[in-house]
């Protein structure tokens, strides 16, 4: 039998009885120590494995197959312990910058010094307090050589089950079993509350984690290779976690470590190891242990398969979040009363807002793996990052807002850094990852302080977030190759530094910011200005580009001039430090422009995939001009979705309510190209049997359906009419404002078509029916 991962056999069983009856007088640790010699149990730092036995000799003798001597009683005197004072702390209110170096402590012994001031710590400031910690355990000191101690970590054994995590790992019984002590668990985390330093948590958890694994194998002989933690919500929103890029896997049930009740906590995990995964589904004989996967059931509806797994904590809510998804999707640009329709679920939509457990990141997990599945069917996806702002100026009583354009403008609204995936033929696949927040009105008018931050301080830092949420796709999705692409803004150094650190990494291809006189080594290694050495290349040959309609223009055809050619950049003078990376450069200039365009297009596009030819500097062009996909889905969620309308009174009432909205804009963003992609698929894969049947209906003025159900390209012109599309030769094909639009009538069409013909009311009651009535 196997006992705490010990195994007892029979011939063992006896062997402990009789080592007990020949003496009676044993200790249970000396037992423990005498089995752990026999069996040679020890832990991978060589120490026998006696706390384990000792528990396992109890769970014997409960089950009454060995009879352990009896606990001898014994008086001692029980010492007065001095409360540890706390040392001298510091308010700070400063950049992270400003605060200069910091660094991590390890406390190597529970008497020391420095582990009474940790405990004195988080005695005074965190509501778990020092301790108790579980199983093998690290723990730090966060100091700064200026102004002293800061806060602390500590770090111990993983929780035995948790459903998300589990799952997430994938790894079988076996394979938890053997491996889960190569998980630990960060429990305890503390900055202490006079010292304000924007970023300085995320900053700190970096660090840790690029030590965490040398420092746990150092102590315990074996090397980690995964970090959980576990936050609890209404009480902490894991902003420095995700900052530091943590993963949000899922939520706990509530239950507790000992199953006796807890709150529901968010779990998030961080790889310490490339290899994390195969690390821990290994067996010792080299095979795999893997989870097997549950039949899952077909969800019932598009709504169910973005939303239905969503961990909120209890399953009323996830129904609530479908109904509100589907209120919202039928009446698109309806405010919330309107869209909800009755006064009770209107006072439901608020209270779903405003409830604890339901936070962003929550409502749009399900829809990140549902993404994530749609892009494992396709061999090339293209990724695009983009920011946006959400005004909210007209509504100035909303808390937790702040300014989102220039001091002059005063506007005051929140800011929205979305990745979305899309094929290669422009047709969206759904969102990656999304960051929303306000900033700091004491940080306006300080940009000139920039040079003086660290990355993880700056709002740039959004571009490394994202671009490191798509390698971890990548890495689950091995067969599909992820282009990420980003317009200017994204020409920072530290992301192309990214990509050369990242082995498993999705490729880029960002346009570059022309006044950042960006310096490349050419392939002779003589250091040129970019720009300069692009345009004095021979030109490759000119291809077409449709440029869409934007702020009143029409869609042109642009003809574009192309050169190419291998480059290195070179770090920034101010990040000397930091690596060169080859790269490939595609200049594109437009020719002839019409005399009333202002600003001819003028890209060049930095490349980590190889442009060696014509035709490949042709599809990278094609392929980053696929990036206005999100600058139209930006449009669908502002116009169509009206989220800048929403009056919620906070800032997270209005995140939770913008998560709805994203995938509801991404909806409507994805049938209008799927329409152009796939227009001969029948239309059913959009829409179910009452809207088509309702629309065909109405469109042809019968109560009588079609046997054969409609294409889905001649389903969205008919969606697109009821919106105003007038479906002439040279109106092209119909865009998504006129299918907002049709969408919203389609949904009062198809309840009447519900009422009126599937569900008819029954022909009123005869007055009498007795013969010869009237």
């Amino acid at each position: 039998m196997t006992i705490h991962h010990l195994e007892f056999t029979e011939a063992l069983v006896a062997k402990i009885t009789h080592s007990i009856a020949e003496q009676p007088r044993i200790s249970r640790r000396q037992l423990s120590r005498d089995i752990c010699t026999w069996m040679n149990w020890r832990s991978p730092n060589g120490k026998l494995r006696e706390v384990t036995c000792r528990k396992a000799l109890v769970e014997l003798h409960r089950r009454k197959l060995i009879k352990l001597p009896d606990c001898e009683e014994y008086a001692f005197r029980a010492r007065r312990v001095r409360p540890p004072e706390l040392p001298s702390l510091f308010a700070l209110d400063c950049s992270l910058a400003e605060l200069g170096p910091v660094d991590l402590v390890p406390i190597h012994s529970a008497s020391s010094k420095n582990s009474r001031i940790w405990n004195a710590l988080f005695d005074a400031f965190h509501y778990l307090r020092s301790g108790p910690l579980c199983g093998a355990q690290l723990r730090y000191l966060v100091f700064s050589e200026r102004f002293g101690y800061l806060g602390g970590l500590s770090f111990s054994a993983s929780a035995w089950r948790v459903r998300c995590r589990d799952e997430f790992i994938g790894w079988g019984e076996e394979a938890r079993k053997d491996n889960l002590q190569r998980v630990v668990n960060n429990s305890r985390f503390l900055i202490v509350p006079m010292v304000k330093v924007p970023g300085l948590a995320s900053h700190v958890l970096a660090q840790c984690c690029k030590r965490l694994a040398e420092d746990w194998q150092q102590r315990y002989s074996y090397r980690p290779v995964l970090v959980e933690t576990f936050v609890e919500r209404g009480r902490f929103a894991a902003t420095c976690y995700r900052a530091a890029n943590w993963q949000y896997v899922g939520a706990t049930t509530g239950r507790g470590r000992q199953g006796n009740g807890a709150t529901t906590k968010d779990v998030y995990l961080y790889p310490l190891h490339e290899d994390w995964k195969a690390s821990l589904c290994s067996l010792p004989d080299g095979t795999l242990s893997t989870r097997p996967r549950k039949p899952q059931r077909e969800p019932a509806d598009w709504m169910e398969e973005e939303f239905g797994s969503a961990a909120l904590g209890d399953k009323r809510l996830v129904e609530r979040l479908m109904q509100l998804g589907e209120a919202f999707f039928a009446m698109p640009t309806a405010n919330i009363p309107q869209a909800c329709a009755t006064k009770a679920a209107t006072k439901a939509a608020y209270r779903f807002f405003d409830n604890d457990q339901v936070h962003m990141e929550a409502i749009l997990h399900p829809h990140f793996e549902a993404t994530e599945q749609r892009i494992g069917n396709h061999p090339i996806v293209l990724v695009a990052q983009d920011t946006s702002t959400l005004n909210y100026t007209h509504h100035p009583m909303t808390e937790g807002l702040g300014p989102i354009n220039t001091i002059k403008d005063k506007n005051i609204g929140l800011m929205l850094h979305d990745t979305m995936a899309f094929t290669p033929q422009g047709t969206p696949l759904g969102l990656l990852d999304v960051q929303c927040w306000a900033r700091d009105p004491a940080e306006a008018g300080k940009r000139h302080q920039r040079h003086d931050k660290t990355i993880e301080e700056k709002e740039s830092y959004k571009w490394l977030k994202s671009y490191r949420n798509v390698c971890a796709v990548q890495a689950r999705c091995p067969s599909t190759q992820l282009i990420v692409m980003a317009d200017r803004e994204a020409d920072i150094h530290e992301l192309f530094a990214e990509y050369l650190q990242t082995r498993k990494r999705a490729e880029l291809l960002i346009r570059a910011e022309k006044s950042r006189n960006r310096n490349v080594a050419d392939e002779e290694q003589q250091i040129q200005r970019l720009w300069p050495y692009m345009q004095a290349m021979n030109s490759a040959g000119t291809v077409e580009l449709m440029v869409p309609p934007r702020q009143g223009r029409p869609s042109r055809l642009a003809i574009l001039e192309l050169r190419f050619a291998p480059v290195t950049l070179q770090a920034p003078r101010r990040k000397s430090t930091m690596p060169e990376v080859a790269i490939h450069a595609v200049y594109a200039k437009e020719m002839d422009a019409p005399a009333d365009v202002e600003e001819p297009i003028e890209w060049m596009l930095l490349s980590t995939l190889e442009v060696t030819t014509f035709q490949e500097a042709q599809i990278a062009l094609a392929r980053y001009a696929r990036r206005w996909g999100i600058e139209i889905y930006h449009r669908v969620l502002k116009s169509g979705c009206r989220i800048e309308d929403r009056q919620l009174g906070a800032a997270r009432r209005l995140e939770n309510c913008l998560a709805i909205d994203m995938v509801v804009a991404w909806r409507i963003h994805h049938l209008t190209w799927l329409g152009r992609e796939t227009p001969d698929m029948p239309c059913t894969v959009f829409f179910d049997d009452a809207e088509w049947k309702a629309l065909v209906g109405f469109m042809h003025q019968t109560p009588v359906a079609p046997a054969k159900p409609p294409t889905l390209k001649e389903a969205i012109n008919m969606v697109a009419s009821l919106g105003g599309f007038l479906n002439r030769k040279s109106d092209g094909e119909p865009g998504t404002e006129t299918i907002w639009r049709g969408l919203q009538r389609l949904d009062d069409i198809t309840k009447a078509y519900i009422a009126f013909v599937l569900r008819p009311q029954s022909a009123p009651p005869a007055v009498s029916s007795k013969p010869g009535y009237g």
